[in-house]
């Protein structure tokens, strides 16, 4: 398994091209030494994206109720997982991605699905990731091109997990989704108070799985430690955020996402927040996200 270390003297992080370009650590200098901030991930799992500090989704995010895509008056019948009859998480995460240049601070990827005769979507496409560090900043971009010949729904999106337990947590959304198993059910309503974020707090001990939207772009999420304060920024197509923080474990999730769960099926209800991303052929869409210590 191949790992790909970039390091200056802010940020170490790891990177496994093989594994779905997934993050499996990353880490900021902390008086002299180095501080998981994002969930590190055990040397046996490099080959499990589930299980890595990171991992990419695309060309859908999170789920799609039971793997029909709809998508302009023809539904297209995807692989769905046996625990919840859904499709989840795109299909990128446990492929190998090209190593297209690789340097100290800096690694750029590509996939393209017309090198996989068993991929769980109806369009072809091309994807590219690129991490690099540049001082205190970690930037982390996303690119899908439509390689198909018909205009193409889509979205993606980064799931990383950040160690527990953060002092404060800050999220600018005004809004959220409501979510029954896991899927969007309508359009976002006014964020609820146990999800409200704006004003910094702990995520205490409630449980959480929710998606956050009605984003102010310009303002930044914020993760502050005891010894270390993390500011999360990102363009405007991550018009999402999930957090996930599951009871009793040692980590949580802050995930931007183009997309809401369910997206595409909101999208064909007439729902423009679900943030389904309609590329024409040819046509490609970008968004970085910015991790700065």
């Amino acid at each position: 398994m191949t790992l790909h270390t970039l390091q200056n003297e802010y940020w170490q992080a790891g990177i496994l091209p093989e594994t779905g370009a997934s993050v499996a650590f990353g880490r900021v200098m902390v008086k002299g030494a180095w501080r998981d901030i994002l969930r590190p991930t055990t040397e046996t799992d490099y080959g499990n994206s589930s299980k890595c500090a990171s991992f990419i989704m695309m060309p859908w995010c999170n789920r799609i109720k039971d793997g029909i895509l709809r998508a302009e008056g023809t539904e297209y019948q995807l692989h769905i997982e046996k625990d919840d009859h859904t499709a989840r998480h795109g299909d990128v995460r446990k492929r190998t991605w090209e190593v297209v240049s690789a340097e100290d601070t800096r690694i750029l990827m590509r996939f393209d699905s017309t090198h996989f005769d068993d991929i769980n979507f109806p369009f072809r496409f091309t994807g590219e990731a690129e991490y690099r560090i540049d001082g205190g900043v970690f930037t982390w971009r996303l690119s899908l091109r439509n390689d198909d010949t018909r205009s193409m729904p889509c979205g993606f999106g980064h799931h990383p997990y950040f160690v527990r337990d953060p002092l404060s947590v800050t999220i600018p959304c005004a809004t959220m989704f409501v979510l029954e198993n896991y899927l969007a059910v309508d359009a976002p309503i006014p964020i609820a108070p146990e999800v409200d974020f704006r004003i910094p707090k702990p995520l205490g001990t409630f449980e959480f799985n929710h998606v956050l939207s009605g984003r102010v772009a310009e303002q930044e999420a914020r993760i502050v430690y005891e010894d270390v304060d993390i500011k999360m920024t990102s363009d405007p197509l991550f018009s999402h955020y999930l957090i996930y923080a599951p009871a009793g474990e040692p980590f949580w999730a802050l995930e931007p996402m183009t997309q809401v769960n369910d997206g595409f099926n909101l999208y064909e209800r007439g729902i423009s927040e679900a943030g389904v991303l309609m590329l024409a052929p040819g046509e490609m869409a970008s968004a970085e996200m910015h991790l700065t210590v």
